[in-house]
């Protein structure tokens, strides 16, 4: 499959999420996460979805062209509205979200959304149903069809199993989007949660094959990039040798940007650091060595 957004001569474009810096999409903050982001360097800028009926699209889509910076949108759906479910109610509410999740893609001229779009992102008390599965995918059906109409790419970003009881690993995601059968759907692989439930990162780079679209960059504590124990010469390895020129987007949060709210959400009970901006600048340059350097070994080779 072709990357749903490439660089020049299929460069990786290098991404950050927004939630780096800032933790909502007011105008200021809009402002402040799209300058700062390329003024660090990044091609790309991943932007949480917000209610379209109170954020400035138009806005949005000036700043990224006026700072020539690419954007794609991400959700997760919450428990009120899980579309892996037997309720019709919640999974109503579950189809709007990802409908609206669509529009603010257009209208902000991105050509990507992903993230938990197949399910809550919650500790569920129970295995998914088969009937629930089944409603899961003929939702996304809808949304894919509605999201092709306007050259947009959904990406099903698997969780760790204390975040979805439906998909967590790259094999099980990839099963999924082939029972989808819908050719605007792709894996989105953030190593965090790979971290946990992967027998390797590359392991899941090539259970991903040629559905993979989209990279979240993600230390093992969602720290800084390198300090952990995330094995990334073998991920940027498994990425050269499968031909990926996707997205790779680094993704942290900390308590000194993000809500209160979203931080209880993903159990982010303390903080690896305070100043998002040389921990912005360290991530893009790790990610560019790390792609230098596995582009040099497999050039020689």
């Amino acid at each position: 499959m072709s990357p749903l957004i490439s660089g020049a001569a299929n460069r990786n474009l290098v991404g950050i999420h927004a939630g780096v810096w800032v933790s909502d999409w007011s105008p200021t903050s809009a402002r402040h996460a799209i300058s700062e982001s390329a003024a660090a360097g990044f091609d790309l800028i991943e932007i949480p979805v917000a209610d379209p009926a109170t954020t400035d699209l138009a806005l949005t889509a000036r700043l990224l062209e006026s700072h020539s910076i690419s954007s794609v949108v991400s959700l997760a759906l919450s428990p009120d509205c899980d579309i892996n479910t037997e309720d019709a109610a919640t999974s109503a509410r579950g189809e709007k979200k990802l409908s609206d999740a669509v529009r603010f893609a257009r209208d902000t001229g991105s050509t990507y959304v992903g993230g938990v779009l197949y399910s809550a992102m919650t500790k569920y008390d129970h295995i998914s149903t088969e009937a629930a599965r089944e409603n899961s995918l003929g939702v996304l059906r809808r949304i894919a069809n509605m999201a092709l109409t306007s050259g947009i790419s959904l990406g099903m970003e698997y969780v760790n199993r204390y975040e979805s009881n439906l998909l967590n690993t790259a094999a099980q995601t990839v099963e999924f989007i082939r029972e989808l059968d819908m050719p605007n759907v792709v894996v989105h692989l953030d190593t965090f949660h790979a971290n946990l439930e992967e027998t390797s990162q590359g392991a899941a780079v090539r259970d991903s094959g040629g559905l993979l679209g989209y990279i979240h960059a993600a230390e093992n504590h969602r720290g800084y990039l390198g300090s952990g124990s995330i094995d990334w010469p073998h991920l940027f390895d498994a990425l050269a040798r499968t031909g990926y020129s996707g997205p790779i987007t680094f993704e942290s949060f900390s308590r000194a940007v993000v809500s209160p709210g979203t931080a209880d959400d993903i159990g982010l009970w303390r903080s690896l650091w305070d100043d998002p901006a040389p921990l912005a600048r360290h991530a893009h340059d790790f990610l560019r060595s790390q792609l230098h350097a596995t582009l040099s070994v497999h050039t020689d080779h």
